[in-house]
């Protein structure tokens, strides 16, 4: 079951919640997700350099506000905040409403599975060895304090001519205890002699029964 249930949509209302925030009657709903989905893919294009955890959409009534918590917030905001500037330019032109976006810090980058994710795709792009990265990043994530962490890398790895799966486990993650805080993300890599390879991480944090709203 841990493995077939996406690990945070199990948790909803447990420990999780939704990252987007706005309510839609039945005819407009379909376009309000479309256009959310398409923020985040900008979202995350125009600040992959900052380390992006997550994007938090919130919606009013001809307000939206976008909350986006990175791991490096200095690269994020650009020299003076031009770098939010034309982000919010080209928002507003694409969705013709108004649009704040905020950034946020991650308070510990290191527990972040999108953070830690992103690092190894970002790794292997540049052809340095998946194993090698992979064990970096388990190292990282239990000095942060991780009570457990799994990754797994799947392709065709060191450019072999068959792919595979390598796997990597440190502490325990209990995917189907409910109140289990699990951290759980999924990049892919592109590489131009081995094609795609994705990245899975799964990071246990500790036990949780509410939800806790990031500062």
């Amino acid at each position: 079951m841990g493995r077939k249930v996406h690990p945070n949509a199990i948790r909803m209302g447990i420990n999780k919640t939704w990252d987007s925030v706005w309510y839609a009657n039945k005819r407009d709903y379909a376009g309000i997700l479309a256009q959310d989905l398409k923020i985040k893919k900008i979202v995350r294009k125009s600040m992959k350099d900052a380390g992006i955890d997550s994007v938090i959409i919130k919606r009013a009534m001809n307000r939206v506000e976008i909350e986006v918590f990175v791991a490096r917030p200095g690269v994020a905001i650009g020299r003076g905040g031009e770098g939010i500037d034309v982000l919010q330019k080209k928002l507003n032109k694409m969705t013709k409403q108004n649009i704040e976006v905020k950034i946020r810090e991650v308070k510990k980058a290191d527990l972040s599975a999108r953070v830690l994710a992103r690092s190894i795709a970002d790794g292997i792009e540049r052809r340095q060895p998946s194993k090698l990265l992979a064990i970096s990043v388990r190292d990282k994530a239990m000095m942060a304090g991780a009570k457990g962490i799994r990754i797994w890398i799947s392709g065709r790895i060191n450019n072999a001519s068959q792919a595979r799966t390598i796997k990597f486990d440190e502490g325990s993650v209990p995917a189907q205890t409910l109140k289990a805080d699990i951290d759980y993300a999924e990049e892919t890599a592109h590489t131009l002699d081995a094609g795609l390879l994705g990245v899975k991480i799964w990071v246990y944090k500790g036990d949780k029964t509410k939800i806790e709203q990031q500062d």
